[in-house]
């Protein structure tokens, strides 16, 4: 077997040819005047190798061959043969077992003496592989996040046997932090953030109950915990959101703030009672929005151009719509961070304050105690505002306040359930809005949705079906769609996008609006004069370029066909 404590790395690439004598000995310079970093990563940061090389060129010479974390089926169970504090310190990470051995995941094949150090904790014959630095941290951050998690509701369960319910709420509520049940809830909690699930349901059954996350808008199966826990589970929940514990036959609402690996996350909850016991959704929302100036809140180049114009108006009325988890929030926000910047006061109206933005004045509407969109927009209108978002237009009042806000001077930013931008117009004027004065008021519709987008790790050519291509109306020979690994839970999708419909309320719109047109001359006429990309037009985009899936595309634009 060759010694390979002798191998120098920059010898090494220096054969490989990836470096020359000079750079060499001028990395060596620096390695001495620095101290502490590998030569490697000098050569690396003076830019006259690249990881790539570097470890392709161990690689060849260890006889070992290079992987891609991101998109390697890592086994758990392999994983938990070591802590996570060994994974941390030496950047090595156990990913599976091959006759007998335990594959070995590095970024440091030659540090011989952590991996003697990890073979001796295993008990077993080990072999190397070597992966990128930032991937193989990364995915020892998500391992074990997973393991955590698994590991609290095992001892959750074991724990909670033959545990009366009063008992264990006064052992949480006491704020001891190594109790299973508040262990098992931060994980999950540290779990969905680490998968970027927006929410977490647990949900109770028969014989047991499962925890499912919602991650790029679809549920996944996470774990299943043991009947016994159930109750203790959600009286933590409860308090962690204070309500009350002790009511178990209606539906409530709470809330609170938690800090996750450095964020503020605010965790919104409902609990509601079934057959077997109760139900709880916890939505996560990261408590402060950051956005570069740059941004150009996920549009196209022609869309952010008119959507920029529509927010420097001085006055006047604009919507963002959508159905329930279509970013509409997000948009707002977007739009209120660029707008203030500017020497104005923006003041909100919302159900609830999802996100806290610096220098907004914002209010929650609390209904028990009087305060409604209603009551709250009339207050605002008394505060000297230039800018007003309103959560939700839910009613004819508020809609009525809106406009009347926006004839008078300011401008007004708000939300509507609606499957197009032109039908938000028809939605306005059923619940009761003036089309005289809604024309004069509107500035423009902005209609959203989010699209999952294809796995990189798994994406594949799929061809479309003559049925497809009748769907879409030409073929579209770059389609992919994603089969399924490790990386994206098996659905094929990986993140996801915003597509947008931005319809601009011009001269003529405007008569349109006030002789009571339908939507769809509405819509014909924005698609013609104004260049108007409709939400399917966008999602064809989207599949041409390989981003989303002809499936995603049906989903999303199914009405517009």
């Amino acid at each position: 077997m060759a010694d390979n404590s002798k191998i120098r790395i920059g010898d090494l690439l220096v054969q490989a040819g990836y470096v020359s004598d000079a750079q060499l000995k001028e990395a060596l310079g620096i390695q001495k005047q620095t101290g502490g970093k590998r030569i490697g990563q000098v050569l690396i940061e003076l830019g006259y190798v690249t990881e790539e090389q570097m470890l392709s060129a161990l690689a060849n010479r260890l006889g070992t061959h290079v992987v891609d974390l991101s998109s390697y089926a890592i086994d758990p169970e392999t994983v938990k043969l070591i802590p996570k504090q060994m994974a941390e310190q030496y950047v090595m990470l156990p990913i599976a077992q091959d006759n007998g051995e335990v594959i070995l995941a590095v970024n440091d094949p030659l540090n011989l003496y952590a991996i003697e150090d990890i073979r001796q904790t295993i008990g077993m014959p080990v072999r190397t592989v070597i992966a990128q630095e930032h991937v193989l941290k990364s995915a020892i951050d998500y391992q074990y996040a997973g393991i955590k998690a698994q590991m609290a509701a095992e001892n959750a369960n074991a724990n909670t046997a033959g545990v009366s319910f009063d008992e264990l709420v006064i052992d949480t509520s006491a704020g001891a932090d190594d109790a299973p049940i508040i262990n098992l809830v931060n994980s999950l909690l540290d779990k969905a953030f680490q998968d970027n699930a927006s929410d977490v349901h647990i949900e109770p059954f028969e014989q047991n109950v499962v925890v499912r996350m919602r991650i790029d808008g679809t549920l996944i199966d996470y774990i299943q915990l043991q009947k016994n826990v159930q109750d203790s589970l959600v009286a933590r929940i409860k308090i962690m959101g204070e309500m009350d514990i002790a009511e178990r036959r209606i539906p409530q609402d709470g809330h609170f703030r938690v800090r996750i690996q450095g964020q503020i996350v605010n965790v919104r909850v409902n609990v509601i009672p079934t057959v077997f016991g109760e139900k709880v959704v916890m939505r996560l929302i990261l408590s402060a929005v950051h956005i570069d100036n740059n941004q150009t809140f996920g549009m196209t180049p022609d869309n952010y151009k008119k959507f920029l114009s529509m927010l420097m108006s001085p006055n006047g009325l604009i919507y963002i719509t959508g159905p329930t988890g279509s970013g509409k929030s997000t948009t707002l926000y977007m739009a209120l961070e660029s707008l203030s910047q500017k020497p104005i006061n923006i003041s909100t109206i919302e159900d609830p304050v999802e996100k806290n933005l610096p220098r907004l004045n914002q209010v929650q509407v609390h209904p028990t105690a009087g305060l409604t969109f209603e009551v709250g927009l009339r207050a605002l209108m008394r505060q000297d505002p230039d800018v007003i978002m309103v959560g939700e237009t839910r009613d004819a009042e508020t809609a009525s306040i809106s406009i009347r806000a926006a004839v008078t001077g300011h401008l007004v930013l708000s939300t509507l359930h609606t499957n197009d931008a032109a039908s938000t117009i028809v939605r306005l004027v059923d619940i009761g809005a003036e089309p005289y004065m809604l024309s004069s008021a509107l500035v423009g519709v902005i209609a959203q949705r989010l699209m999952r987008k294809i796995c990189p790790y798994c994406a594949r050519p799929e061809p479309l079906t003559e049925r497809q291509i009748e769907f879409v109306g030409h073929d579209i020979p770059t389609a992919k769609r994603g089969v399924g690994c490790s990386q994206c839970h098996g659905s094929g999708y990986l993140g996801r996008t915003a597509i947008h419909e931005v319809l601009v309320v011009d001269k003529h719109m405007r008569k349109l609006i006030t002789s009571g047109a339908e939507s769809e001359e509405m819509k014909d006429y924005a698609v013609k004069n104004q260049n108007m990309q409709t939400l399917k037009q966008a999602a064809i985009s989207l599949v041409e370029q390989g981003i989303t899936s002809f499936e995603e595309l049906e989903r999303v634009a199914y009405y517009d066909d």
